[in-house]
């Protein structure tokens, strides 16, 4: 069995229809989704729709949170300091449908699925850190940590953009990058396959390309501010693409 699974989308559409057309070649029938499915992209509504379609198992992530606070004043992106973050927080949520927000807002956080006699447990951050994320630099012994705490035999996160597989033991962990905005200079979407035969998985990463300037356009065709654009041209978050 094969199973795509995919994280930090960001209202990337032209970038997950090249990574689903892809994951099919491959005979990856099942599709986990990490969350962050919204932000930074110009087509949320398109992707939260396109998810349910083809019945994705869907997790919240983090920015996704942030789209939905939006009636917290407290605790929602109307305290975010950067007027372009804020702005595309706005943006984003009145560009989602209420059908899509409902979907949104049924998103578990975490989530723990069997195949086979396998045990997988899906979250967008770092199990046990708040706001934290899992990247290839994490060390082992914090891997060994998660893995005393969580009973899985693989542990799925995303959150960190930047893709790596490894193993402590007999516990694999994957984290496919990003689908929708990289932030390694690579502006090539990120996924994993992962391959379960008998009771033994395998991973394999993918960088795809795709229609970047597709997805620029359609950011400056709703008047966002460029940078945003910058961001999916160059494979850079937001940050470096300002101090660049």
């Amino acid at each position: 069995m094969k199973i795509t699974v995919l994280s930090d989308i960001h209202g990337n559409l032209p970038a997950l229809k090249a990574i689903l057309q892809h994951a099919d070649a491959q005979g990856a029938a099942q599709i986990l989704n990490l969350g962050d499915s919204t932000g930074y992209g110009p087509e949320p509504d398109g992707v939260i729709q396109l998810l349910h379609e083809i019945k994705a198992i869907n997790l919240l992530g983090d920015y996704d949170k942030k789209v939905l606070r939006k009636k917290h004043r407290k605790t929602g992106w109307s305290k975010v300091k950067n007027p372009d973050k804020r702005l595309m927080f706005n943006w984003t949520y009145h560009a989602l449908s209420k059908r899509s927000r409902k979907l949104l807002k049924s998103y578990p956080e975490q989530k723990t699925i069997e195949v086979g006699s396998l045990r997988i447990f899906m979250i967008h951050t770092s199990p046990g850190a708040k706001g934290g994320y899992l990247g290839p630099e994490t060390s082992q012994a914090s891997l060994k940590k998660i893995t005393e705490n969580i009973e899985a035999d693989i542990i799925l996160c995303g959150h960190s953009h930047r893709s790596f597989v490894r193993w402590v033991d007999d516990v694999l962990f994957i984290n496919p990058g990003s689908v929708g905005r990289p932030d390694d200079g690579d502006p090539r979407g990120s996924y994993a396959v992962l391959e379960i035969l008998d009771r033994k998985p395998g991973t394999e990463l993918f960088r795809i390309q795709y229609d970047v300037m597709a997805a620029v356009q359609e950011i400056r065709k709703a008047g966002l501010p460029e940078v945003f654009a910058q961001v999916l041209q160059q494979g850079l978050n937001y940050d470096d693409v300002i101090t660049k």
